[in-house]
């Protein structure tokens, strides 16, 4: 019997799981880390958590499916994308933390390049919106403010690399040095037309081009695993950023297709074929993960607290105890009692992109309860993804009728029933819950023979429950009416 490896790093845990044949999970694990708030904004991770629960978890999920690493015909890696790490090429260590995609901390320097009159050049090359979120500000942030850090990269000392490239360079010992085109093209360097890192990015930026990693198609034998390390010779022949990965786990692969993902952030995708769609409503072009050489694209709008949300919940204000609480405490009122949150932590982001807006709570009275707010907190969540889902379709000029979800919120079904209510839209649910980690399995196990095609995989799909909507129009209209109200009470309250 062989199997196919996962690893699925995010942002709050690592995780590994072994698929078979079927896409049925026979072994799994997963280890959270440490989240480093060092001042309001910034988010880190130390580079040595991500890879210690990395390596940590891949043991444990092979004695969970009782297996050793002889029988992994591949692996696959998904993780947290435009988080940026910086280290030294001889020693392997990193020269700072990782910069978290949801760190804040270059909003200023983003600012000024918009100021710069800069917005339509990087958009044009990259298909961003020029913010804090994506990976060339973090960059350039390093090595004007670590020490030495600028004089090692000009000498081509210094390397960079989204999770995946660090994960990659470490498991194989130093062997492989590469991400692929959905990793790339998160980063505001990469020009998603060309395939290839942008010389005129790179010289606004002032980064080297040494340190960045050589860029190959999603499905890809990047080169085998170090037995040192993991202790198995395995290779490794799949790589896509997890909202790529959750996009080909859903098996949206056609044009048109659309899934959202309810994690740490919300991330809703549209697969647009080989054209590269212009958003004029907020929303970011980005590349797909693909099979081969031939691009494809992706229309995107990103939440930067979706499912985080809950976990303000439980470890901030400590309402509740356990995630799946919330449900319970959300039908415990007929509904929300005129409370709305806006979790802008830091910043939102589309389609409004507006870094500088903090977290707000409106429409409290003295009748308000913790269960208001939780229920209110639950219904931020889909509000944001109904305002990149009206974007959507607006960038598309027509409307969409099924939304495919998956992620760890999407099986609270208040949730997504008010998801399906608030966006009046079939919401599908799939058997298999874990599709980003299955995203990464079917592109490491398409380029290593393990499935034959699309279709041979196409067979493991099948629902577990689908959402109608059931909400009356006018009830509709109440709340986003309220929704937006909060909205710009947020913004009013940053300018």
């Amino acid at each position: 019997m062989e199997y196919v490896l996962a690893l699925d790093q995010g942002t709050t845990s690592s995780r590994a799981i072994i698929f078979d044949r079927h896409g049925n999970i026979v072994g799994s694990a997963q280890q959270e880390f440490r989240q480093i708030y060092p001042h309001n904004g910034w988010v880190e991770h130390d580079p040595t958590d991500i890879l210690g629960s990395q390596v940590g978890v891949i043991g444990e999920a092979l004695v969970r499916a009782n297996i050793t690493g002889k029988q992994i015909k591949a692996l696959g890696i998904t993780n947290q994308r435009e988080t940026t790490i910086v280290w030294d090429k001889d020693t392997g260590k990193p020269v700072y933390n990782a910069i978290v995609w949801q760190c804040r901390r270059t909003a200023g320097y983003c600012e000024q390049l918009k100021k710069d009159g800069l917005s339509d050049l990087i958009y044009q090359k990259t298909g961003l919106i020029i913010d804090a979120y994506f990976s060339a500000t973090k960059i350039s942030w390093i090595l004007d403010n670590v020490s030495g850090a600028r004089e090692k990269a000009e000498s081509g000392k210094l390397l960079f690399g989204t999770v995946d490239t660090y994960l990659l360079w470490v498991l194989s010992g130093g062997e492989i040095f590469a991400t692929d085109y959905s990793n790339a093209s998160r980063t505001m360097l990469f020009n998603i037309h060309t395939l290839d890192w942008d010389d005129e990015l790179l010289a606004l930026f002032n980064i080297p081009r040494a340190m960045l990693p050589s860029v190959h198609p999603s499905s890809y034998l990047y080169g085998y695993t170090d037995p040192a390390i993991i202790g198995y010779r395995i290779p490794v022949c799949g790589v896509a950023g997890d909202q790529q990965a959750a996009l080909f786990g859903q098996l949206c692969t056609e044009k048109g297709t659309v899934k959202n993902t309810y994690g740490t952030g919300c991330f809703l995708l549209m697969n647009t074929g080989n054209e590269a769609v212009a958003s004029k409503n907020g929303l970011i072009t980005s590349l797909a993960a693909g099979v081969d050489e031939k691009p494809q694209y992706v229309l995107e709008g990103s939440v930067f607290i979706g499912g985080a949300v809950i976990k303000w919940l439980r470890d901030g204000l400590r309402m509740i105890r356990e995630s799946a609480e919330t449900e319970q405490h959300a039908r415990a009122v007929a509904d929300n009692g005129g409370v709305y949150v806006v979790p802008a932590f830091v910043g939102l982001g589309a389609p409004y992109w507006q870094p500088q807006v903090r977290g707000t709570i409106t429409g409290i009275t003295r009748a308000t309860k913790r269960e208001h707010l939780i229920r209110a907190a639950l219904e931020s969540i889909a509000y944001q993804v109904h305002d990149i889902f009206r974007a959507m379709e607006e960038d598309l000029g027509r409307k969409i009728s099924c939304l495919a979800v998956d992620g760890g919120a999407c099986v609270n079904d208040f949730l997504m029933q008010f998801q399906a209510d608030i966006l009046d839209v079939r919401v599908v649910r799939p058997k298999r819950s874990e599709v980003t980690a299955l995203g990464a399995a079917y592109l490491a196990g398409l380029n290593s023979g393990y499935w034959c095609d699309i279709e041979d995989i196409r067979r493991n799909v099948g629902i577990e429950r689908e959402f109608l909507p059931a909400m009356e129009e006018a009830d509709r209209e109440k709340l986003l009416a309220g929704w937006k109200r909060a909205v710009k009470a947020a913004m009013a309250a940053a300018e």
